[in-house]
């Protein structure tokens, strides 16, 4: 033990104040992916206050989803200039001034922009940092509290339309929104529980330091590099994620995921209808989904937790990818209730372990350190591909009016996702990480813990320690040559942003 030089510190606690963190976390992924969603049961009071058609109306969820995925680099720049926690108070607060000044909404622009634009960024700004710090608090159990905080995107969609179904026959579309805007003061409580985990501080340089500083903070650790000129630096986004190979592959399945993996589900209430389902049982279906996917989750997160599986969660992701696409695809000529009914917990299980899984893989593949600048960018990725997917299939039911062949485009798409994922992973990246034998370089799908123990067999300087189980930055200590940091940014998933 002794022989392979100091620790970095006690790592991730992996519980304790997690479990708390974890309980934040599924409350505003809960709110993040419902909440727009359940919106939608305004829609037939706002389509006749305003006099509006519903594709008028429903640009008010569009634009709250466009603001959740689109601002996603916008909320990684403030993450790390901040901290998790500052930024989630005032996304609690942008939230719920959102909906309760659109519950004065005297037209539908004044909807788009309070609702719309500035609920979605007030969610937008809850959701990001939530992952984050949730990547800081768990390490072996990450998968498993990914699973969990996943769990929240079914359990609130189920609780908040019926909700919003008893607030709008009690107290009108507007008191409706005015008591929701008061429920999303939840995310500030949120916010507030997201403190740093525990951690060693970094020593204070003094005056005659080499400039080069690391410092913690509660998004795990902020660089900041002094060049010659004395002037600093920070590198808020780190672009150069975008050169990672894992990150590239994982970017690429994300995109060919989101054109096709949500349209199902909007259109599985009227395809059914469309099939002769009486109303009450088409809209039955979807609970279904609801109901199967709350279980999934959960379950598929212990399962990638499993040791002999970590290690392969890439694989398990493809997997999920492709059970989806085959579900879409063998289920597209359904026409039956009892056939209906099977495609719903097909798809509700696959789909509940596409969103276990999502997040892990991309932790797993950039680090820690990385995760805020890779998040957001997938993001605003995934908010262009959700732009396309799923109004052109609209638009296609509309010319075609044949559900079938829909079923057929968006079930390849997911399918071509997992095919792409497994493949690109066991070609380019594991045959990267044989032909690389450096200690410092990781192929894309390696398990976390085998990348902590092969950092933790090299010594780290004294002069800046790493807080909860990110990635180790070598900094100089004072009179050991030159002013510049010596930062090696190898090619592999875990090289660490100068």
């Amino acid at each position: 033990m002794g022989t392979r030089g100091p620790r970095r510190g006690p790592g991730p606690p992996d519980g304790g104040w997690g479990w708390a963190v974890l309980g934040a976390c599924f409350v505003v992924t809960g709110f993040a992916y419902g909440f727009p969603k359940a919106v939608s049961v305004f829609f037939r009071a706002l389509m006749r206050d305003f006099g509006a058609g519903y594709s008028d109306t429903a640009w008010v969820s569009s634009i709250m989803l466009a603001m959740l995925y689109g601002t996603g680099p916008v909320s990684s720049i403030l993450v790390t200039r901040f901290g998790c926690r500052p930024v989630m108070l005032v996304g609690g607060l942008l939230a719920s001034a959102g909906m309760v000044l659109a519950s004065f909404a005297t037209r539908l622009l004044e909807l788009y922009l309070t609702a719309g634009v500035l609920t979605g960024l007030g969610l937008a700004l809850n959701f990001q940092p939530s992952l984050i710090m949730l990547g800081l608090y768990f390490e072996r159990r990450r998968p498993l509290a990914n699973g969990l905080a996943a769990a929240g995107s079914p359990v609130f969609l189920s609780a908040l339309s019926p909700l919003g179904q008893q607030l709008l026959e009690h107290f009108g579309w507007r008191g409706g929104f005015l008591l929701l805007g008061g429920l999303l003061l939840h995310c500030c409580a949120c916010g507030a529980v997201m403190r740093p985990p525990p951690g060693p501080r970094p020593r204070r340089h003094s005056a005659g330091d080499a400039p080069g500083e690391a410092e913690a903070d509660s998004v795990g650790l902020r660089l900041r590099e002094a060049p010659s000129g004395g002037r600093t630096r920070r590198r808020l986004l780190d672009v150069t994620v975008c050169t990672d190979r894992a990150f590239a592959v994982y970017a690429v399945t994300k995109f060919l995921m989101a054109l096709g993996l949500f349209v199902p589900a909007i259109l599985l209430v009227n395809y059914a209808k469309d099939a002769g389902v009486p109303d009450s049982e088409a809209a039955f279906l979807l609970s279904i989904v609801g109901f199967v996917d709350i279980v999934a989750r959960p379950a598929c997160g212990a399962l990638a937790g499993l040791a002999r599986l970590r290690p392969h969660v890439a694989y398990l992701f493809s997997l999920a990818l492709m059970a989806n696409g085959l579900t879409d695809l063998s289920s597209a000529r359904a026409r039956t209730y009892g056939a209906l009914v099977a495609f719903c917990v097909a798809f509700g299980l696959s789909y509940g372990m596409v969103g276990a899984l999502q997040f892990e893989v991309l932790m797993a593949a950039v680090g820690a350190a990385r995760f805020p600048s890779a998040l957001g960018l997938v993001l605003l990725l995934e908010a262009v591909a959700v732009l396309i997917g799923p109004p052109s299939a609209g638009r296609l039911v509309d010319a075609l009016k044949n559900y079938e062949i829909i079923f057929y485009l968006a079930g390849s798409e997911v399918a071509l996702a997992g095919v792409f994922m497994a493949v690109a992973t066991k070609c380019c990246l594991r045959r990267s990480q044989d032909a690389t034998p450096s200690p410092g370089t990781k192929g894309g799908a390696s398990d976390t813990e085998d990348a902590e123990a092969e950092v933790d067999s090299e010594p780290l300087p004294t002069s800046a320690e790493e807080p909860g189980g990110l990635e180790a930055l070598a900094v100089p200590s004072p009179g050991t040559g030159p002013s510049e940091p010596e930062m090696e940014a190898e090619p592999g998933l875990d090289s660490e942003s100068v």
